[in-house]
């Protein structure tokens, strides 16, 4: 097998606050491969973009604290001086953020700011990056790429404001793409839009990318593997296809029975995760999950591995259920109705 493009090792981030530490990512690790789509999954506070900022070493507050590894071409990313980073951030590893209209600079025209990231990393002047900006506009959708690359950011719409972000992204051919909730905001066709841009800048460009986001309908077509996140830990990991028709834990059989199906008759409300995620400061005892979980029992006082329960190696979860009660409560949760 080839070597993995990234590797992260047992990554740890946390915030000292004056109620407690913040343990916003606990014990991640993952592989990424060149030219794989990643795809991040969870709700809103369960640690994906800490996780992604954390390895681009975006976050500088004094009362963070890191651990762990982050291993990008032999390289650990957390050992690079401020000039390494920089030459890694934005030239080899790009990210795509979640606001455009936050992202980008109000006062500066889109094309002036696209060039700016070509300037930063290649020797080149600056009519050489105005012409590229132009070309990448064109290959992220915009029309009239020769004029509108003049505009300013609040001249763009939402979605034409996202392709601009992912032409920024894309300037120097980076090996990996990080999109952080890059359809949010966005009506359904436009989401639609973005997502099979990016499929097709991934084949264009050879870059790899991490997908985050909390809607497990937005990497349904795109992902080649997927990590779904709870609690600031990954609690199932597998290829596309075994979680979605063989998911493993309960949390994941929530967000698929949260999904809207339009195969088949609606028969019933759609299925909701009860609860609040739980405190990041003093999570509770063993299975994170569990104080949410309708099917929590006694061995889920104790804290499950992130490991393969099923035939799959490659197929992991934190689940302390057997095979055989997965089977019949997934099909509750999912279907709405009993196992055959």
């Amino acid at each position: 097998m080839a070597e993995p493009l990234l590797e992260v090792k047992n990554l740890k981030v946390s915030f000292r606050t004056e109620d407690g530490v913040v343990k916003a990512v606990d014990g991640v690790s993952f592989t990424l491969s060149p030219r794989e789509v990643l795809g991040i999954v969870g709700e809103s506070g369960s640690g994906k973009s800490v996780t992604m900022m954390s390895v681009l070493r975006l976050i500088n507050d004094p009362n963070m604290q890191v651990e762990g590894e982050v291993i990008y071409k032999g390289r650990d990313v957390m050992k690079l001086d401020k000039d390494q980073m920089q030459e890694v951030r934005g030239g080899d590893i790009a990210m795509i953020f979640q606001d455009p209209m936050t992202s980008m600079n109000p006062v500066y025209r889109i094309g002036d700011q696209i060039a700016e990231a070509i300037l930063t990393h290649q020797d080149v002047d600056k009519r050489t990056a105005h012409k590229r900006a132009v070309d990448l506009l064109k290959q992220v959708g915009i029309p009239q790429a020769e004029t509108r690359v003049d505009d300013f950011p609040h001249q763009f719409s939402g979605g034409m404001r996202q392709r601009a972000m992912i032409a920024m992204a894309l300037a120097n051919n980076p090996d990996i793409l990080i999109a952080d909730e890059p359809t949010t905001a966005l009506d359904v066709t436009i989401q639609a839009q973005i997502i099979e841009l990016l499929d097709k800048l991934k084949d264009d460009f050879g870059s790899a990318i991490i997908l985050i986001t909390h809607d497990l309908g937005v990497v349904a077509d795109i992902a080649d593997r997927i990590a779904v996140m709870y609690a600031g830990r990954i609690v199932e990991f597998g290829a596309k296809r075994d979680l979605f028709y063989d998911p493993q834990h309960p949390y994941t059989w929530g967000l698929l029975g949260s999904i809207p199906r339009l195969d088949r008759p609606k028969t019933a409300r759609l299925h909701s995760i009860e609860g609040m995620p739980p405190s990041l400061i003093s999570p509770p005892q063993g299975c994170k999950f569990r104080p949410r979980c309708p099917h929590a029992f006694e061995k889920c006082m104790e804290e499950p591995e992130l490991v393969s329960r099923v035939d799959k190696r490659d197929h992991l979860d934190r689940c302390w259920l057997e095979p055989a009660t997965k089977r019949v409560a997934r099909y509750q949760t999912i279907e709405g109705g009993q196992a055959a």
